[in-house]
């Protein structure tokens, strides 16, 4: 029997590329968990539509002439990169690959703030041209102050799941945690694809 437990200790140990002590999660419930999630999600979808269908109703398809196509661009271009960092962060924990874990989820965080700094840029311009109160207006501040809390909120989930794995938390057989902050930061993403050419392209 300490054999076994010897052998199991030391494959797990081959696996973990950064030499940490590994803590399994002995109350991991993945059935409850993941369908707690998808209904999480679900609800959330609700509200994006709701946010989007407000926007058609007032405004219509009208944009105007100010609002910044390019920075738009390129915070789309950003946050596609980080569900691509955060796809591979998932992976590397899925495989007991900690060092690449760090890295990428880092990435993803970063990815994440760049966003919000954008934001913030974008939403001071607006103020000016399009300020809340206005139709078009009140829409933009609306649909990007939402989508930019659940940004904030991912960036924080990454953070937490990034300080657990360091403490040596995750590993092949209980990288839930890491799972589902990956899938609700994928969702964030898709929200904003949907949102960008509501806001800026039609």
């Amino acid at each position: 029997m300490t054999m076994d437990t010897d052998q199991d200790t030391a494959v797990i140990g081959a696996n973990d590329d950064d030499h940490g002590e590994y803590h399994p999660d002995t109350a991991f419930q993945p059935r409850a968990n993941k369908i707690g999630l998808w209904l999480f999600i679900f609800s959330e979808c609700f509200l994006f539509a709701a946010f989007l269908s407000a926007r058609y109703f007032t405004t219509g398809t009208e944009i105007p002439e100010e609002v910044n196509q390019g920075l738009a661009l390129l915070l789309t271009v950003v946050l596609l990169v980080s569900s691509i960092s955060a796809y591979l962060a998932e992976t590397s924990i899925r495989y007991n690959h900690r060092r690449n874990f760090k890295i990428f989820t880092i990435a993803t965080i970063v990815f994440g703030l760049i966003f919000l700094v954008g934001v913030v840029i974008e939403l001071s311009a607006a103020t000016l041209h399009y300020p809340p109160g206005t139709p078009y207006g009140t829409s933009y501040f609306m649909l990007i102050g939402l989508h930019g809390f659940h940004v904030l909120t991912g960036v924080i989930g990454l953070t937490i799941v990034l300080f657990l794995g360091n403490k040596g938390h995750y590993g092949a057989s209980d990288y839930w945690p890491v799972e589902g902050v990956v899938k609700y930061w994928h969702f964030v993403d898709l929200a904003w694809v949907v949102i960008y050419p509501t806001l800026y392209l039609f």
